[in-house]
């Protein structure tokens, strides 16, 4: 199933939400929000949407790519000589809108500015997360490609957990396994991997160094594959590498310990989740059960994400984040434990939400006993 077959329908959908807003066009700026809406997966390009017809702006770098990816959308090729926002501006005028919504988390002040210098006449209507908020719903076409991004993640990462030696650093780690997710099929890595060992896990985002993974105890790794289709996955693992020491290894049984209350900790939150459970009251379950066993502190982020042609989308699992769970979003659990000096634990799995309860997509074993690196 190709996910971006129903780019006309979504289109389709926010043209029906000029009308209430009192517009004439809309105006989609960010990257993700363009292919959404019609497929193409190019760059440094906009979508109007009018009442009537909808307009793709680009430049001559795309025009096969964009026949080829949707063809039922109007193209509008700058000049070589032109800029984009001229263009954009030309179209605006030649769809007869005086009024025009934007996405203002998305466009640049300059931008704006450029544009509302081109158009004085034109009302200019600013809103957030307009096409946001269509996305956070995958449809079933959606999801089969987040299962496959999945799939693809999982079989890189038992692929080249046996490929481990002690001598290799983080980045050759990091590096390996880039390679391996593209010899699943993926376009390669959903994000820049994080590969932390030892101490260095205790940075949540930790850039893979020249540090040797057999000088650790443990080792955190959080991956994730980019489809062809550009959905993506998103896991973290912790690995038992203190065989590597052999004996004298200190932090182990603290390691240990942090893992088995992150466990519990991701576990609590997923019991939660159902239709209609707010984000803030899955969050909450993972860090009750952190904050019981003395680590409160040591856990500064939020819980979880949504994902899909972003790693990072709604719905936000935050302590304040008040949206409402609906069947068919798709998200993180991530909690984590920090200990500077000592090392870090985070697992993270991938989610669905149905309407009876959560399903987990991934299929990764968690515990450390099926994590040893020997």
């Amino acid at each position: 199933m190709n996910p971006h077959a129903a780019a006309p329908q979504r289109r389709q959908s926010l043209r029906a939400t000029l009308t209430v807003d009192g517009i004439d066009a809309f105006l989609v700026s960010a990257a993700a929000n363009v292919t959404y809406l019609t497929g193409f997966t190019g760059e440094a390009s906009y979508l109007i949407v009018g009442k009537k017809k909808d307009l793709l702006v680009s430049d001559a770098r795309f025009t096969e790519q964009i026949a080829e990816e949707c063809p039922d959308v109007e193209i509008v090729i700058r000049p070589p000589t032109g800029k984009t926002l001229d263009c954009v501006a030309e179209a605006l005028r030649s769809l007869g809108a005086k009024s025009t919504g934007f996405e203002s988390q998305a466009m640049t002040v300059s931008d704006f500015d450029y544009l509302k210098g081109l158009l004085p006449e034109v009302f200019w209507l600013a809103t957030r997360d307009r096409v946001e908020s269509q996305r956070i719903i995958k449809d079933s076409a959606e999801i089969m490609a987040i299962r496959q991004a999945i799939s693809q993640a999982e079989q890189a990462f038992l692929t080249w957990k046996k490929w481990l030696r002690p001598e290799c650093t983080e980045k050759q780690c990091a590096d390996e396994l880039e390679r391996l997710l593209r010899l699943t099929g993926a376009r390669g890595s959903a994000f820049p991997l994080i590969v932390a060992a030892g101490a260095r896990a205790a940075l949540p985002h930790a850039i893979p160094s020249e540090h040797s993974i057999g000088k650790a105890a443990l080792l955190l790794v959080d991956w994730g594959a980019n489809s062809l289709v550009g959905y993506k996955s998103d896991l973290t693992r912790v690995l038992d590498t203190h065989n590597y020491l052999g004996k004298g290894c200190g932090d182990i049984a603290k390691l240990r310990e942090i893992h088995q209350v992150v466990c519990r900790a991701q576990q609590a939150a997923r019991e939660v989740i159902r239709p209609g459970a707010l984000a803030s009251e899955v969050d909450a379950a993972a860090r009750k059960v952190i904050a019981e066993a003395g680590y409160e502190k040591f856990f500064g982020h939020g819980l979880g994400h949504g994902f899909g042609l972003l790693i990072h989308e709604g719905p936000w699992l935050r302590p304040k984040s008040e949206t409402p769970l609906q069947p068919g979003m798709v998200l993180t659990l991530e909690p984590g434990i920090y200990l500077p000096g000592v090392g870090g634990v985070r697992i993270e799995d991938d989610f669905l939400v149905i309407p009876d309860g959560v399903e987990r997509l991934t299929s990764l074993p968690t515990s450390l006993e099926e994590n040893q690196v020997a």
